[in-house]
């Protein structure tokens, strides 16, 4: 069975960092930002994509000086997480961001996030009678979001809403399915296929962060998060974060501790080989980054 894991944080970001704009008298213009990451894991919102081990990421973000901004990402991601699939996660996002960058700023979105391949089959439903599992079907983990963002100055808040029918596989199949193959003991997995055949449509993911800079070049970085996941309280859970910043050499070198507080860890263990590998462990992240 599939482990359930969080939404990818660029899906959020596309609205965050981005000055406000200034509105031309004559022609607008664009920038293009490049930037590529190489980190120790690849987490997001506090749990690993890449199976505890090193990843690597790609961000092409475009922003017109009218406040348009566009984002496309390639991501590497485990095949033993996300399941048939080819290694990868791609996000493409757009939206608007209008303030004083310094002072309130807001911005409103749609981001999607794509795993190609990437799919799983699980049980839809519970024969209480028989003891055995039915209504087998397929759920991808392809998820699309409404994203809206309010900040002050260096504090930024976000809100994603889900719009698609499930959130990264997130329905009866994939949350009670796991639950069932992997707790000892099936109680909670039987009362979660009690509930009834679901997706996770609407569900929310909030996020705060804070950047306080240190040195002219440092900066020390806050997160907190938050997921509330529509008919499966099981998968709900907080993410936290406090890591530092470095510019040198025309890099960007990252230290992060990053902490989760999960209700249910069975939805967040993946199978490799004969061990089950906890993805929602506490630890210490380092990456480093160069924008083009």
């Amino acid at each position: 069975m599939p482990s359930l894991r969080p939404l990818s944080f660029a899906a959020g970001m596309v609205l965050a960092g981005v000055a406000a704009p200034t509105l031309a008298a004559e022609t607008a213009s664009f920038a293009v930002d490049p930037e590529v990451k190489i980190t120790s894991d690849q987490r997001t919102r506090g749990i690993s994509d890449s199976l505890n081990r090193p990843g690597a990421k790609l961000s092409i973000e475009a922003v017109h000086e009218s406040g348009l901004i566009g984002l496309v990402e390639f991501s590497s991601v485990s095949k033993k997480q996300f399941l048939d699939g080819a290694g990868l996660g791609m996000t493409l996002a757009g939206g608007y961001r209008f303030g004083d960058p310094e002072g309130w700023h807001f911005g409103a979105g749609l981001a999607t996030e794509l795993f190609p391949g990437a799919k799983f089959e699980a049980p839809h439903g519970f024969d209480m009678t028989t003891g055995t599992p039915t209504g087998f079907q397929t759920t991808r983990y392809n998820s699309t979001f409404a994203v809206v963002e309010i900040g002050y100055g260096e504090l930024e808040g976000r809100i994603l809403n889900v719009l698609s029918k499930t959130y990264r596989g997130a329905d009866t199949g994939g949350v009670c399915g796991t639950m069932l193959a992997l707790m000892p003991d099936p109680t909670q997995a039987l009362e979660c296929y009690a509930r009834g055949d679901h997706g996770s449509r609407g569900s929310w993911l909030f996020d705060l962060d804070y950047k306080y800079s240190l040195t002219p070049t440092t900066t020390l970085n806050l997160h907190a998060g938050y997921q509330k996941i529509v008919h499966f309280k099981e998968a709900n859970f907080s993410d936290y974060r406090i890591g530092v910043t470095h510019k040198r050499w025309g890099f960007e070198w990252n230290a992060d501790w990053v902490t989760t507080n999960t209700r249910v860890r069975e939805l967040y263990l993946a199978q490799d080989g004969d061990a089950l590998r906890a993805t929602d462990d506490n630890k210490f992240v380092l990456s480093i980054s160069r924008r083009f």
